[in-house]
């Protein structure tokens, strides 16, 4: 058999690719509404979670940046308690954990492809308990688009309970030290904060789940961070003052934005 061309095997990672577009499109627990066409879709599931398609009063818990979405996929087999929603706006990843869920038969599991910057729209006042933040880009060179930055964290709050949980894990010293320093300049109340989860006490089964990158940076040698802490609704939110160290590694599937070299 004559071995495939670069042509070839890009013509059939775009039809994989497509297929999956096609699969999320006819998957019942999948909501796909990008920035690009939401201005024209009304969205009616705001505000209205619970009872047009979990059928309960189980608290709500977010991903953002879900990629692969095993951390939905993961808490929602753990917690038969609260219901799980993954977002992100890169469907060909969020198709494997969609599709597992689906065939599972999990009916505390959905996915919103959508873009993060307007998650605001998606969810009513009080609706979310929590919210997860698995390994997102540091977004070093752009403060409004880190994902515990005070853009971010003023959207949460329309939609996040008073005192509602953020939960960030993450590879990235910047973020973790940014983060960290966000949160006591505003004294918001913090529950948990480790600079390397896997050599404490603190790993119960929520905390075990390891995405595909995850795995990749333990296999690095490179310690995962951890910050639990809550958002209150009332007091303003002020930026940190402080130079932080950039990452010296460069995060996977992130060179082009990042810009930074590997460490040597």
């Amino acid at each position: 058999m004559c071995p495939l061309s670069s042509l070839h095997i890009y013509d059939l990672m775009g039809k994989n690719k497509l297929q999956k577009f096609a699969d999320m499109e006819s998957y019942p627990h999948v909501f796909q509404y990008p920035y690009s066409v939401l201005e024209n879709v009304p969205f009616d599931m705001k505000g209205h979670w619970h009872e047009k398609f979990f059928g309960n009063e189980h608290p709500l818990v977010l991903e953002l940046g879900c990629g692969r979405a095993e951390y939905t996929v993961g808490l929602g087999r753990l917690c038969s308690d609260k219901n799980f929603i993954a977002v992100d706006i890169k469907g060909a990843r969020m198709w494997t954990g969609a599709t597992e869920s689906l065939q599972e038969g999990m009916k505390n599991v959905a996915f919103l492809r959508t873009n993060i910057e307007i998650i605001d729209r998606f969810f009513d006042k009080d609706e979310v308990s929590e919210i997860w933040l698995t390994f997102p880009d540091p977004q070093m060179k752009s403060l409004t688009k880190r994902l515990t930055s005070t853009f971010f964290l003023e959207r949460y709050r329309k939609f996040l309970k008073d005192g509602g949980i953020i939960h960030l894990k993450t590879d990235s010293f910047f973020l973790f030290t940014y983060t960290k320093a966000l949160v006591e300049t505003n004294n918001l109340p913090l529950q948990v904060l480790t600079d390397d989860l896997y050599h404490t006490d603190l790993i119960d089964d929520t905390l075990n789940i390891k995405t595909y990158y995850e795995q990749q940076w333990l296999q690095r040698g490179i310690p995962i961070k951890y910050i639990r802490f809550c958002l209150p609704k009332t007091q303003n939110l002020v930026e940190p003052d402080l130079e932080i160290p950039l990452d010296s590694y460069r995060s996977y599937n992130r060179s082009k934005r990042s810009g930074l070299e590997l460490a040597k």
